[in-house]
């Protein structure tokens, strides 16, 4: 059986760095690596499920639905907010992104309790910025500090565009553009904002080059 090459030190660090952002990531979405790891329940909502969804189920399931809606309506309002926040966040997440954190959840899921609980007590022990930073996901969630200026009170309208647009950028690109946003005074990031957004993906490596050489 032929053996594969020993791992390179910069090849470890590179899968441990990523092992660790994909890790926050999970705890940040509050992912149930215990028991659930097909995908997060979507908050119980008839309207979110349609009625034709609702007249397909057999009477047992519309009775589980049933006991389901009311366990998430008993809920308090700041948790309910919070888990429709945590589900909206894995739901924006690139498809090979969650696929990474599906293998993963498997895998914590055989963790010892007290070696999970050592990572969730790690997890809370960061700022609540950073913690909010790796709902992004693995890639986004590392350069979120350093982009926190370009994506704190962006308006409702332009937060999905402009995830997608720093998802086109590699790391290199989202380094250049940190150092951008850093630059820019604050009154002027939400015109530094809009203009990222209107330049096209072909271009945008010229154009953050042209912005960082002025």
């Amino acid at each position: 059986m032929e053996r594969k090459p020993p791992m390179r030190s910069s090849e470890r660090r590179r899968t441990g760095t990523r092992f660790r952002a994909c890790l926050a990531t999970l705890l940040a979405i509050s992912w149930p690596v215990a028991s659930q790891v097909a995908a997060q329940e979507q908050p119980a909502s008839s309207a979110a499920l349609g009625e034709a969804r609702l007249t397909a189920m057999t009477p047992l399931e519309q009775r589980q639905f049933g006991q389901r809606l009311a366990a998430w309506n008993a809920l308090p309002r700041a948790e309910r907010e919070a888990r429709r926040a945590r589900f909206l966040a894995w739901m924006q997440l690139p498809p090979d992104e969650r696929a990474q954190l599906r293998a993963l959840a498997v895998q914590i899921a055989a963790f010892p309790p007290e070696r999970r609980q050592g990572l969730r007590a790690q997890f809370e022990s960061l700022e609540e910025v950073q913690r909010r930073g790796w709902r992004l996901g693995p890639s986004l969630g590392r350069d979120y500090a350093a982009l926190f200026p370009l994506l704190a009170y962006v308006p409702e309208a332009q937060q999905a565009p402009l995830l997608a647009r720093l998802r086109v950028l590699d790391a290199a690109q989202r380094a250049d553009l940190a150092v951008l946003v850093q630059r820019t005074p604050p009154q002027e990031r939400s015109a530094l904002r809009m203009e990222l957004l209107a330049v096209p993906p072909a271009t945008l490596a010229a154009w953050l080059k042209r912005r960082l050489d002025q």
